[in-house]
């Protein structure tokens, strides 16, 4: 996989926001080197948030963000910015665009207050520097940085000026351990077998792997170990053939049971969705949350997020077969609602409990923020991996690679 073939969901996300007219379009083809994004005097070109997966020298692979006027006006224009503060949550990086001429306005001041909120890194970017007639750049910046407590870059975008410092600063402000969090790397040795057991999913586009499973190939290639796929019928006689003890078994979900019975006590086994949950989300968290299923009733409202849109199959996962095993599991008449996508839920303190997807085509900022925003609700989630293993009575087991959540598991079971 080639950098600009990198999926959304690994690469790091530049969100820009700032007034209608600031310049969001022009620093977008600025950064960019193209004429990626429309730009126009027409004020409230941009509409709703647009998405752009991008490489952009030297940083490498970028979602870049342009979303609608923080002024954006009458009716329409407040779902815009509705829209565009929803974009929050999957920024990594925030570019604050601000002309220079006009100055820090009230907007501005309000969604710095949010960044600081949400604890994103933001970079104020003072645009049309070649504009300015009268004042001193420089000290317009210092006193900018001194009030908002942000780092602040004069840039001309028409001109290309000052592009080299703004990356420089984009670089300086990406969180570490964005793009470079293990998916399996840290559990495995060079020289490792790592056996995957890849069902044939309907779901997948028609001759290709679905995306969790080609991530975690990569990884375990990148971290100088072997991987061997083979679908669930065939990992007996696999597992028979191998000279050599494999390090781990990583299942899908959907047949933990059957892999679970044909791999040896002696050879730790978990689920890709499982290992997403730990690289994307929290997997502590998600395992508090698997106890909350045995505590559902009668009339409970269950949430199953999805982080993107897809062709629903007759056996969809989530809109078929976790329903079945909560009410399989519970006994109880459980009213399920459904979201996917960008949107998440505006009201999260309504649902008993949210499940969500292994996020393979969310980044790690968006999933965080869902997790923290039912934690702040105290509302539990959990993901579909951990969920299964739970109600089929194998999630400490496929806990054995992750002490820590096995103790939590542990300790929540009594």
């Amino acid at each position: 996989m080639s950098l600009n073939e990198a999926p959304r969901g690994v690469r790091v996300h530049l969100a820009l926001f700032g007034k209608r007219n600031a310049g969001k379009s022009s620093v977008i083809n600025a950064l960019t080197g193209q004429e990626t994004a429309i730009v126009s005097e027409v004020k409230g070109t941009t509409t709703d948030p647009v998405f752009k997966a991008m490489e952009i020298l030297p940083l490498g692979p970028c979602v870049i963000i342009d979303t609608a006027g923080l002024d954006d006006v009458g009716e329409l224009g407040e779902l815009r910015v509705k829209k565009t503060l929803e974009v929050l949550a999957q920024t990594d990086v925030a570019l604050l665009i601000v002309d220079i001429r006009a100055g820090i306005g009230e907007e501005d001041r309000s969604i710095c207050a949010k960044f600081k909120d949400n604890k994103k890194p933001l970079i104020i970017v003072l645009n049309k520097l070649d504009t300015l007639e009268s004042g001193d750049p420089g000290k317009m910046a210092a006193q900018i940085q001194e009030e908002l407590n942000a780092p602040v870059v004069t840039i001309s975008a028409l001109q290309k000026q000052g592009i080299k410092e703004l990356k420089s600063a984009i670089i300086a402000a990406i969180p570490e351990n964005e793009a470079t969090f293990k998916i399996i790397g840290d559990l495995i040795n060079p020289g490792d077998f790592v056996v995957l057991v890849t069902p044939i999913d309907k779901a997948a586009p028609k001759g290709r792997l679905i995306l969790p499973q080609q991530q975690t190939i990569r990884d375990i290639l990148e971290s100088d170990a072997m991987a061997i796929v083979t679908k669930e019928y065939e990992l007996r006689e696999t597992l028979s053939n191998l000279a050599k003890k494999p390090k781990l078994v990583i299942t899908d979900s959907q047949v933990f049971l059957k892999v679970a019975a044909d791999t040896p006590k002696d050879i730790l086994m978990t689920s890709f969705s499982i290992l997403f949950a730990r690289q994307k989300g929290d997997l502590t968290e998600f395992v508090r949350g698997a106890k909350a299923i045995d505590q559902l009733k009668d009339g409970d409202k269950v949430l199953i997020a999805e982080g993107c849109t897809h062709h629903r199959q007759s056996d969809d996962i989530g809109s078929v077969k976790i329903p079945r095993w909560i009410r399989q599991r519970t006994g109880k008449e459980i009213d399920f609602e459904f979201s996917a996508g960008t949107s998440f839920t505006e009201d999260v303190q309504k649902y008993a409990l949210i499940v969500h997807c292994g996020a393979c085509m969310m980044n790690r900022s968006g999933m965080l923020s869902r997790v923290a925003e039912a934690k702040a609700w105290n509302v539990p989630i959990v993901n579909y991996g951990i969920l299964i293993a739970y109600v089929q009575g194998l999630l400490t087991r496929a806990l054995e690679p992750f002490p820590l959540a096995r103790m939590i598991l542990e300790k929540e079971l009594g």
